[in-house]
């Protein structure tokens, strides 16, 4: 059984016992969240879409870390106008591990 979900504009295909890192969320580690914009529910053969969400399914889920992802970095350049320009980020991340699918 799997869902894919959307959370933090972006969208995840998960299953129990599955870990990931998403956008961060305003929880506490140990915390149980509970994703509640999922797009599609397959078990076996069965398969639920929603138009463009799913009623009444609810992805629930375990936060196990907040943490900061690697560094990217960003690069601008002019040719021949001597202008170069270095910068960098890191996004902030919650590492979750999915505990079970409803639908």
């Amino acid at each position: 059984m799997y869902a894919v979900i959307k959370t933090g504009g972006k969208q995840y295909k998960v299953a129990a016992g599955q870990k990931l890192k998403i956008e961060s969320l305003p929880a506490e580690v140990g915390a149980e969240v509970t994703l509640d914009q999922v797009l599609l529910v397959a078990d076996g053969d069965a398969l639920k879409v929603g138009a463009p969400l799913l009623a009444g399914a609810t992805v629930t889920a375990t936060v196990l870390s907040h943490g900061r992802g690697e560094k990217i970095k960003i690069f601008k350049m002019r040719r021949r106008k001597h202008y170069r320009k270095t910068q960098g980020h890191r996004q902030n991340y919650t590492e979750i591990q999915v505990v079970g699918i409803s639908a």
